[in-house]
């Protein structure tokens, strides 16, 4: 299927009184993660987040859905292709490796490689590691049969590739260097270190490394014969992956940015970058509306597009996020791999408020400071104070998320049995029920908006009467009409399992945020004057 974005759906309705605004631009890719170039010219790009693989064009711009959401293919890192055009394919989260065959047919290989990742094919020899600490690097025959342990006890090897010598070049995030060792046997050597994080390496025609750097944004050209580096292109944190087509150099983004990279360390967009997700939403005290998009936290800017705010591998990073809620003073609480933290990333600090828990999404504060928080993963929901979580809801289906009624009671919205609850000091009553999916919920002005992904609507419900509307139809939320996702499992310092949650936030003028996940954009719906 052949797409400019990553969802095509319905024309979003609403009822009369109501308007519809984009405030960000649907993504094209679910981020971007491994790029390879392929047989056919065209540039291969993995997307872990959307269990997607999309194969892109450069000369006409158009995109390919090669491996789409829902199918046998989980949150594919990275890609490599063997002599008959058969591609071989790290799924991370999973542990596997999978091999796409050039009919489309599809097989697993292994599924006991925990944080496969980095991948590469050398004269039909197939070379896997494991980005996680204390990973392997491997040569896996493809018929089958036990992996070749070439190196254990890594700190986070990533991309990597054979070089114009023979040997296998592999980064180190955890060292933050690059080393190489034959892979018929001997001891590792260190290329270079002192680098900027990195995360991939190829080699140019010249026989040069090329690596980029996720911390410091540099794209590196490094000599290996004596670590001598020059950067090519200064772009931002958050670089992945790189790939070659010919002598033309193209580099991938966490956000889904692929850019090209000129002579003279000029730069082209060749695909533009977008949100991940989106994730929850909240609105600051001076109307700023911020996006938790996994690996960021952004503000949308008042003319558009987005500025990070912090992003993984900046200082202070409270880890992955998917609820949050801003406190004023640049603070938010959030939440992420079984923790609630407190967060100020213009001081690039965080504090942790509570910590073992599961897997949490939405977080909620109350105007007398009482924090909520919804772990989906444990079926609870917890008041979060003074270092401690006390469970205030427990057996929960699935709740996500929260909010507080004017009243100051506390709601949940119970995702897996499609209803509403409220939590009050004598128990866990039901307030709303018959819905399919609820996911983000707000309060504002005495009513209750609700984000139903599976029937992709937007309901409002006046707390008072509990009288119901329905103001938006076909949201582009959710999972495409018929797809299932497989869940996305989730390895440190990557939170699991990932997204998605639709969230929702209200501004002071009674503007309602609404995260539309499928398509990776963040909508605006307000009454019409």
């Amino acid at each position: 299927m052949t797409s400019g974005a990553r969802y095509t759906g319905t024309s979003t309705s609403l009822i009369e009184g109501w308007g519809l605004e984009r405030l960000t631009p649907p993504s094209r890719l679910f981020g971007a993660n491994g790029l390879r170039s392929g047989p056919d010219g065209r540039i291969y790009v993995a997307q872990v987040a959307g269990s997607q693989i999309s194969a892109f064009d450069p000369v006409t711009g158009a995109l390919e859905t090669i491996s789409p959401k829902g199918s046998d293919i989980v949150a594919p890192d990275d890609v490599a292709f063997d002599s008959r055009g058969d591609m071989y394919i790290t799924e991370y989260y999973d542990g596997r490796v999978s091999i796409r065959g050039a009919d489309g047919s599809t097989r697993l290989l292994r599924d006991d490689l925990p944080g496969a990742n980095g991948i590469t094919i050398h004269q039909d020899r197939l070379f896997v590691n494991e980005c996680r600490v204390g990973g392997r690097l491997m040569e896996l025959n493809p018929a089958g049969g036990a992996p070749k342990v070439l190196l254990d006890e890594l700190p986070m090897p990533n991309g990597m590739e054979v070089g114009p010598d023979g040997k296998l070049y592999y980064p180190l995030l955890g060292t933050n260097d690059i080393w190489r060792i034959d892979p018929d046997g001997g001891e590792p050597e260190r290329v270079a270190g002192d680098l900027g994080v990195p995360d991939a390496v190829k080699f140019d025609s010249d026989g040069f490394i090329v690596s980029t750097q996720v911390a410091s944004g540099q794209v590196l050209r490094i000599n290996p014969r004596n670590g001598d580096r020059t950067v090519l292109a200064q772009l931002n944190p958050g670089l992945d992956n790189l790939t070659f087509l010919g002598d033309r150099l193209f580099v991938s983004s966490f956000t889904g940015k692929v850019t090209e990279i000129l002579a003279g360390g000029e730069t082209r967009e060749a695909l533009s970058d977008g949100l991940t997700w989106p994730l929850d939403l909240t609105v600051g005290p001076d109307g700023t509306v911020y996006i938790a998009d996994g690996t960021f936290l952004l503000a949308l800017e008042p003319g558009g597009g987005t500025r990070t705010l912090g992003m993984l591998f900046s200082p202070g990073w409270p880890g992955y996020i998917r609820g949050v809620t801003a406190v004023g003073n640049g603070e938010f609480i959030v939440t992420g791999d079984g923790i609630v933290s407190r967060y100020n990333p213009a001081a690039a600090e965080s504090e942790v408020l509570a910590d073992g828990l599961e897997a949490l999404y939405g977080v909620a504060v109350s105007h007398s400071g009482t924090v909520v928080a919804a772990d989906l993963g444990a079926g609870k929901v917890y008041a979060v104070a003074s270092g401690e979580a006390r469970v205030v809801a427990d057996g929960l289906a699935e709740p996500i998320g929260v909010a507080f009624a004017s009243n100051g009671t506390a709601l949940v919205s119970e995702a897996g049995a499609g209803r509403i609850l409220s939590i009050t000091a004598s128990g866990v009553d039901t307030l709303i029920d018959g819905l399919e999916r609820p996911e983000g919920i707000v309060v504002h002005d005495g009513t209750l908006f609700i984000v139903d992904v599976d029937a992709k609507t937007l309901i409002g419900v006046d707390l008072e009467t509990k009288a119901q509307q329905v103001i938006a139809r076909n949201l582009p939320v959710g999972a495409p009409e018929g797809v299932t996702p497989k869940p996305l499992l989730g390895l440190p310092p990557f939170s699991g399992p990932q997204g998605p949650f639709a969230g929702i936030a209200a501004g002071p003028d009674g503007t309602l945020y609404v995260s539309a996940d499928a398509e990776g954009s963040v909508l605006a719906i307000r009454k019409v004057r």
